[in-house]
Parts: C-alpha cells; structure tokens; sequence
C-alpha cells in the first residue's frame, strides 16, 4: 500500500527482519507508549498507519533498537524494543519518529504546525515474567481495543509475525502470560 503525498510506503507482505528474543538481554528492553494530541485519530487508514509503521521500522534500525513487538493503532502505538551496544539514545529516536511522522501527517492533511503527538511513556523492563507480560501486552492491543477479533489478523501489530517466527514453545509462553495487572497508560 501506499499512501498519497507520502513518501513512505510499506507493503504488507514485508515483515520485520529480526527473530524475536528468547531471553532478556543483561541491559534489559523499553516498552514505549505514545498518544496523538487529544487523542484524535490522526492514523484511522490504513495508508497512515502503513507509513507510521514503516518509518518505526526505518527508524529502529537507523538508531539500533531491536523491535521486539508493536502495535500501531489510530491514535496510539506500543513498541518493545532492545538496544544494540551502538544504539542511539531512547528520547532520540522517539523524538525522530514523531517528527518525521508528524510532519508527513500535516503535510497530507495541509496542516502544517498542527501538533500530532502529545507525549511518550517509557517503561526499562529489566525481569523475565515482566518482559514476557508485556509483550503479550503489546501483540494483544489491537484486540483490547477492539480493532480486531484475532491480533494476528491486524497487520499493523506484531502479533502475526511473532506467532509465524517464534518457536512454538516460546510463543506458547509468552501468550500464557497474563498482562491484566501491568500498568501501562492505554486509555485510547
């Protein structure tokens, strides 16, 4: 797909080229939350959510983080994410991608100066059980937002990638962990 008046495209069938992580690495992993400016829904096509999924995957590797899950949403996105030794701070690459994307946005609505996004919440997880909950979190959110019945069918969410590359012992226990008591600021 791509959109129109944006440069970024992504084509369904690519996928994220990096396997998911068995183990915590020692520096552990963030998990990033970030809404768009009151909450209005600024990614509701498709097209849109393509190019913000795009431009996190261009962007993760530019900056050396290693996606571990995601889920963009219309007015939302959750990543997990770990950091290679040479990686580019957090704040960096989150400040990277809201700019790019916001102005990519503005500039398909012609609004330029709007504010797109309202701010960003960043969670080190340092513990397995903790690590193993939130990314189950995050392959989910589609489906605790109603988005879809099943995650693996939502495109702009790892959770299809994660149950075709993951070993099935280890997808098996990350989907056994539940995630119901981890806060996580998702009032979208």
């Amino acid at each position: 797909m791509r959109q129109q008046g944006c440069r970024f495209s992504f084509r369904s069938d690519e996928m994220w080229h990096h396997a998911p992580e068995h183990r915590l690495a020692a520096t552990g992993a963030y998990m990033v939350t970030a809404g768009t400016y009151q909450r209005v829904p600024l990614f509701a096509s498709p097209e849109r959510r393509d190019a913000l999924q795009s431009m996190l995957f261009e962007l993760a590797e530019r900056y050396s983080w290693n996606l571990q899950a995601w889920a963009i949403l219309a007015n939302h996105y959750h990543f997990i994410a770990t950091k290679q030794p040479d990686a580019d701070s957090l704040p960096a690459f989150i400040r990277a991608l809201h700019a790019r994307t916001a102005v990519e946005a503005n500039r398909a609505d012609q609004t330029p100066g709007r504010k797109v996004w309202f701010q960003y919440w960043d969670s080190h997880i340092t513990f397995p059980r903790s690590y193993y909950a939130r990314l189950n979190y995050v392959h989910n959110n589609p489906v605790h937002h109603r988005a879809v019945a099943r995650a693996a069918d939502y495109p702009w969410c790892s959770a299809g990638w994660f149950e075709r590359e993951a070993t099935s012992s280890f997808h098996r226990m990350v989907i056994g962990f539940r995630y119901d008591r981890i806060d996580v600021p998702d009032d979208y």
